[in-house]
């Protein structure tokens, strides 16, 4: 086992990794820029290193980064998510410099951060696939006359890259003529490649991934299915595992696909395989994000698995310390994801500075936050402030217990996502489990938000209205 990790990401995410290594004994090093000078993950790691500059650039420096991790004797490097997680020139660089990289095998990284040659490749490997181009689009006639042969509407998607950045969905040839160069652009604005594909839409799915956890060793075990068809313009915002719509059955069979694809390929590590179900059950595969994901917590809750522990023991070269007979799924769990933006408008993202926080707790309750009281949130990173995880037996004590724990949930200073949680939990709908992907889009129509006054506001009014009462 390693004596000494360094995180190479800020935040929750490298809070959660330190947790995870003072478990396992071992020693964390944090880097952060000087935006994240107060950060909780700098406080918790045994050391920590600034990296000057540009506080984006800061994270994404891997000569840097990889230079602190020798000079501190760190032996291995964990990415988080995000940044350099899917790196394949980060890994490799590690690597060469004596630094184990936490993460798959570089040729896996590869070949998952190109959609086109993964798709291509699941399909050879009998995973389901949805209808579309197999090759970079650069040519409108040519997206034209594949969308005439697989018919639309179709999803006009970035080659390299995620989290919905470069996806537009067509329904007409009028339109695509319109999406298609703005999806080229878009693609190279945010990975610096102009290539998409093309492939069928499958009409409000459900968004489905199986987590996969492979050791060195050739054992590979899928931990059931994660729900994440609660998205914001292709944002997830809330997940769920189990899965309450998939059968018994379903997940079986889906999850064996998935772990038969991992060990064709000699995959390890810990990864996803993303699909999008249609109303009939069908699923057709996305992509393989091979790293950590945000939503991790959740299959952590329903199975007591530390994923992020077997992570670390993978990358020592460690078999795992369960079999797939052992993994069993209890209860239900939701993830929603704490960001500071108002949903009054139109979700904008609003850093500022935490002037009161309260988390709440109980049975059940999990709090991944590194936010407090005087904590100042920076304008360059995402606007995710914490993730709140909670779990129930089932289905009802699941949302009950939610809505329990968001209400008990304070944030001021800045407005958040807790309101527009509140609205979700008490929405017919969804309390039958009755969404898919659309579900947000369409249902934002119909929520409505009230700015909640702030505590310390009244009390000042009340003092100053007692005072003028009494004229002094």
């Amino acid at each position: 086992m390693f004596k000494k990790v360094l995180i190479a990401n800020r935040s929750e995410v490298a809070t959660r990794v330190i947790r995870a290594c003072k478990e396992l004994g071992i020693k964390t090093v944090a880097i952060y820029s000087e935006a994240d000078v107060n950060s909780l993950h700098v406080k918790k790691a045994d050391e920590a290193y600034l990296i000057h500059g540009d506080p984006i650039k800061a994270y994404l420096n891997y000569y840097k980064i990889v230079d602190i991790a020798k000079r501190a004797g760190a032996e291995a490097i964990h990415p988080g998510y995000g940044f350099l997680s899917e790196r394949a020139d980060f890994a490799e660089y590690a690597r060469r410099h004596g630094i184990e990289f936490i993460g798959p095998d570089v040729k896996h990284l590869k070949m998952f951060g190109n959609k086109i040659e993964a798709k291509k490749l699941m399909k050879e490997l009998g995973v389901p696939v949805a209808e579309g181009s197999e090759e970079p689009v650069a040519d409108l006639g040519e997206a034209k006359e594949i969308a005439r042969k697989i018919g639309y509407p179709v999803m006009i998607k970035a080659a390299h890259g995620g989290g919905g950045r470069g996806l537009r969905v067509v329904r007409n040839e009028k339109e695509l003529e319109v999406q298609f160069k703005i999806a080229l652009s878009e693609a190279e604005a945010a990975f610096g490649k102009g290539e998409i594909f093309i492939e069928k839409y499958i009409e409000n799915p459900r968004h489905i991934e199986i987590q996969i956890v492979a050791d060195k060793h050739g054992n590979v075990v899928h931990l059931g299915e994660r729900d994440c068809s609660l998205q914001r313009r292709h944002q997830k915002v809330l997940e769920i595992a189990p899965s309450p719509v998939l059968t018994r059955r379903q997940r079986e069979r889906l999850g064996k696909i998935c772990v038969e694809a991992a060990k064709a390929i000699g995959y390890y590590g810990v990864g996803t395989w993303e699909f999008l179900m249609d109303k009939y059950g069908n699923f057709y595969f996305m992509e393989v994000n091979p790293r950590l994901q945000v939503e991790h917590t959740i299959t952590e809750e329903i199975t007591g698995i530390d994923i992020v522990q077997e992570q670390i023991r993978i990358a020592a070269g460690m078999g795992l310390s369960f079999s797939q007979k052992s993994v069993q799924i209890h209860g239900f769990a939701m993830q929603f994801r704490i960001n500071a933006e108002d949903p009054t408008k139109d979700f904008i993202p609003v850093p500022g500075t935490i002037t009161a926080y309260y988390s709440p707790g109980g049975i059940g309750v999990r709090m991944d936050g590194v936010v407090y009281k005087g904590y100042k949130i920076p304008p360059y990173y995402d606007s995710m402030v914490g993730k709140l995880i909670v779990w129930g037996r089932n289905w009802d004590e699941a949302i009950r217990r939610s809505r329990r724990a968001l209400n008990e949930f304070v944030i001021r200073g800045v407005p958040t996502t807790i309101p527009f949680f509140k609205k979700i939990l008490n929405d017919p709908e969804f309390v039958n489990g009755q969404f898919d992907t659309s579900f947000i889009d369409r249902k934002i129509k119909e929520f409505t938000f009230i700015e909640e006054p702030d505590p310390e506001v009244l009390a000042l009014a009340l003092s100053a209205a007692i005072a003028a009462h009494h004229g002094l």
